[in-house]
């Protein structure tokens, strides 16, 4: 793993490393400050600056080395820089105050040292001694609302002096010299796990970045690291238990890094983050296409898949013939950064999984004859739970799901099967939605009103993975009858007495909500459950009473309602199932579903004839 990443990063330099800097300190050469300039993309809410992908770095073991406070060179953040914010550091900590201006004082000794090889440096210092600019900057600062810890830079006479290369030379030997005084001498040679060349290992490696929001420290997170003594063996002592050197750590901590930043995606309070053997470019990308499918056109992500698929199959694509992805699982978790999972694979493998998850999710919406929009995994992976409580941290609601969330990544990528656990999740919050109303509700609101869209929205994606689910084990077991006939759409002849149930169930609702309107708790709220359970203690004698509902009804639409009930009960081989596993529960519940569904886009008409009525 280490090896793969550190072939993203061929020719990576220890010592340096890209850097986003929110804030550049335009000086003149004669005239010194003037002015402050916001990098990036200031018209964003949290704009996280430029970036440049060459600046000097030091490791946090040489950072902290030695007895007194450093800084790194040419980037730091602002109070650093320019004592922004000191008074009120003073007014809390007064040894944090100190601190702080030691650090600033040594940030100014490095600009002095660098400007005796390059003389601009050596202007950017002489300004900053003057207690004027400072002042001048700390206001311009003020003025635009600067975070204490936003980094800067300089830009002396519209050049930006971390750009250049004059200063590359006196860096490397500044480093070389610290890491000399900071070496306990033992140069002893051990084989590098990443190169296998003979070589130093480093003793602590550098931290990956960017894994805050699922876990991980603001500072950063180690990928290999052995701090404990329990992590050690053969008198060995910290890293050089997993001996790597400075050189392929570097690299793969910039190769984690950019994935992070640029090929990643968040899924459940991890960060998933991927690279192909072969570049492709975004439009052709299977997993954003799996990830956002909603940010585009339902049949934009479901046909790119299927034509990328094809120009595959076809030859028309020989570059993408032989190539590969890489996938890796990853969140923080005590300053470490802990993998927890790892994919690869063919790259025509992975846009025919995808293809097919696709395909395996369709699902009609209710009330229009059309495919639901295709969900992305993250809400897929979120379905299985309970609303999130409104104070209810993210990462303590999606806690219970860690495993099903792996196992529906392995769906999606590797086109694996569905685990039970899942569905056990899903039915459990299926009914309760039901149940409570939730689905009527979402109904008799405004199909523009937020909370009605995301409940149909919710339906309709536990419907697709209940399909999903039902599609792949019956594949797996060999049953291609019961996959083909399983379908988005309702199947009146698909050969199951829970999915026959579940029908059966949906038309008697409808049928009693025609006859009776509005009745507060109905058949749905009082008898979902137990029929989904036990369907022949509870649709029997629901059909028996039905009879009361008719009488009520205009001819036409009795007679409708009758041919529905009787053309269920025939599909049954004698009754309704006496009980339903787990697993026939989420067929009863796709059966109520797509009956429902197949009702609501073809409402029957009322008519004064007991003849047939349109859509039967």
């Amino acid at each position: 793993m280490l090896e793969l990443l550190a072939k993203l990063a061929p020719g990576n330099e220890p010592g340096f490393k890209p850097k986003e800097v929110r804030w550049a300190i335009a000086l003149d050469t004669n005239s010194g400050f003037i002015g402050l300039s916001e990098l990036g993309s200031p018209d964003q809410r949290h704009n996280r600056g430029r970036t440049f992908s060459k600046c000097p770095d030091l490791s946090q073991s040489e950072l902290v080395a030695g007895t007194e406070p450093r800084s790194h060179f040419l980037v730091e953040t602002v109070n650093v820089i320019t004592l922004y914010g000191l008074d009120t550091v003073k007014e809390n900590n007064k040894k944090k105050a100190e601190y702080l201006k030691k650090k600033h004082d040594y940030f100014i000794n490095l600009l002095d040292q660098a400007g005796k090889a390059s003389a601009p440096l050596g202007v950017i210092a002489a300004w900053l001694k003057r207690q004027e600019t400072l002042e001048a900057i700390q206001a311009a600062l003020k003025e635009r609302n600067a975070s204490i810890s936003d980094k800067a830079t300089f830009q002396l006479d519209e050049k930006f002096p971390v750009e250049e290369n004059y200063w590359y030379d006196w860096w490397r030997e500044f480093r070389r010299n610290i890491r000399s005084k900071n070496s306990d001498d033992e140069d002893t040679l051990m084989r590098c796990y990443v190169t296998g060349n003979l070589s130093k290992p480093l003793k602590t490696h550098p931290k990956i970045e960017g894994l805050a929001g699922v876990g991980g420290m603001p500072s950063g997170d180690v990928l290999s690291g052995c701090d404990k003594e329990a992590y050690c063996s053969y008198g060995l002592k910290q890293s050089a238990n997993m001996a790597v050197s400075e050189e392929a750590a570097n690299a793969y901590r910039a190769g984690l890094n950019d994935l992070i930043k640029n090929h990643s995606f968040k899924l459940a309070n991890t960060k998933v983050v991927y690279w192909f053997k072969e570049k492709v470019t975004e439009s052709e990308d299977p997993l954003i296409w799996v990830t956002e499918p909603e940010g585009q056109d339902r049949l934009t992500a479901q046909q790119a898949a299927r034509d990328l698929l094809n120009s595959i199959q076809t030859g028309k694509r020989p570059d993408l013939t032989d190539n590969h992805y890489h996938a890796m699982t990853i969140s923080g978790a005590g300053g470490r950064v802990m993998v927890r999972d790892w994919l690869d694979g063919p790259f025509k493998e992975l846009v025919s999984n995808i293809n097919q998850w696709f395909d395996d999710l369709e699902i009609n919406v209710l009330n229009e004859e059309k495919p639901a929009r295709l969900p992305g995994l993250e809400k897929v992976i979120t379905c299985l739970l309970p609303p999130q409580k409104r104070h209810q941290k993210y990462e303590d609601w999606i806690k219970p799901i860690s495993s099903e969330r792996l196992n529906l990544l392995h769906a999606a990528i590797n086109g694996s099967p569905i685990a039970h656990g899942v569905i056990s999740r899903l039915i459990i919050e299926h009914r309760d939605f039901i149940v409570r109303s939730a689905l009527e509700e979402s109904l008799e609101k405004n199909k523009n009103d937020l909370s009605a869209f995301l409940n149909r929205s919710l339906l309709y994606t536990r419907m697709g993975l209940i399909k999903a689910f039902h599609l792949r084990k019956y594949k797996k077991e060999g049953n291609t009858i019961m996959a083909e006939k399983l379908k988005p759409t309702l199947n009146e002849d698909f050969p199951s007495p829970a999915y026959q149930s579940g029908r059966l169930m949906a038309v008697l609702a409808e049928l009693q909500k025609a006859a009776l309107k509005d009745v507060g708790a109905g058949v749905v709220q009082r008898y979902y459950a137990a029929a989904s359970t036990t369907p022949a203690l509870v649709l029997g004698r629901l059909t028996r009473t039905s009879q009361y509902h008719l009488n009520k009804l205009d001819p036409g639409l009795a007679y409708w309602f009758e041919s529905k009930i009787a053309g269920i009960w025939q599909r049954f081989n004698d009754v309704p199932p006496r009980t339903l596993s787990l697993e026939e529960q989420s067929l009863f519940a796709l059966g109520y579903y797509q009956q429902l569904a197949d009702m609501r886009a073809k409402k029957p008409k009322n008519t004064e004839e007991g003849k047939d009525v349109e859509n039967d």
